[in-house]
């Protein structure tokens, strides 16, 4: 990934909340499973929802037979659905992959003008410039625009992620309040998570949302940090002891799917 050296804002504006980060933990990714597993048809997952947020209560990630999207901020946790509707979330349900961590930001950033995502992206690029470590991003405002699509419900046997996207539903959202939550993961993660920026938006009535594809802020705020550590559980079921992990066009068919 080829990081801005620019910023679209004037640097006074990126307070460093060092005296936040000084009260809390250091930050550590959990992680479910792996993204190529995901990919290759690994619908169903052990883990349940109570389980995963005793690892972090900020995230993202899907459901058990591919049911909608996750989205996790502030305690909440929330399934959206391929109706682009969006739920509360029971502590029972069952996740195949999921991304959480303890949100601990180091920097703030104000918004007072419309910004683009490849705008906002550039902030974070320039604070935290090395594509050697994770980043957790959210932003809390009014969006000029966001774009999402929803993953519809699945059925065995199950087919890959890539051939499940043609009847994905999109989803556009004008002029809404809303929370985005979203990581920046390492070029050589690829495979193992989703390398790049990968975000997820609710509106602020808790009604809808979606995997982003596109978005524009008109105003709001943003806080991200750094994150130096990964805990990745494996599943030991047959389904992914019997998936191909490492295909040969994975880092396209991960890319086909993310954008």
């Amino acid at each position: 990934m080829k990081h801005s050296s620019e910023c679209t804002c004037e640097q006074s504006l990126v307070e460093t909340l060092s005296g936040f980060s000084a009260q809390h933990p250091e930050s550590v990714i959990y992680q479910t499973s792996l993204m190529s597993a995901l990919l290759s048809g690994v619908y169903e997952g052990s883990t349940t929802i109570a389980e995963l947020f005793t690892h972090g209560n900020f995230g993202l990630g899907t459901f058990n037979g591919l049911d909608g999207e996750m989205i996790a901020f502030s305690d909440e946790i929330h399934q959206l659905r391929s109706d682009g509707s969006a739920r509360v979330v029971s502590p029972d349900q069952k996740t195949p992959f999921a991304v959480v961590t303890q949100f601990v930001p180091q920097y703030r950033v104000k918004i007072d003008e419309p910004m683009s995502r490849e705008a906002l992206h550039a902030i974070i690029d320039e604070q935290i410039p090395s594509d050697n470590v994770f980043c957790a991003l959210r932003i809390d405002g009014l969006f000029r625009h966001a774009h999402t699509r929803t993953v519809p419900r699945q059925t065995p046997p199950y087919r890959a992620m890539t051939d499940v996207l043609d009847d994905q539903p999109i989803f556009r959202f004008n002029q809404r309040d809303g929370v985005l939550v979203g990581f920046r993961t390492p070029q050589h993660m690829q495979g193992l998570n989703v390398a790049g920026y990968h975000e997820h938006f609710i509106t602020d009535d808790r009604q809808g949302g979606g995997h982003l594809l596109d978005y524009q802020l008109e105003r709001g705020v943003l806080t991200f940090g750094e994150i130096h550590k990964l805990t990745i559980d494996f599943p030991a079921d047959k389904a992914f002891l019997n998936a191909n992990l490492h295909p040969d066009d994975l880092d396209a068919a991960i890319r086909s799917v993310e954008s």
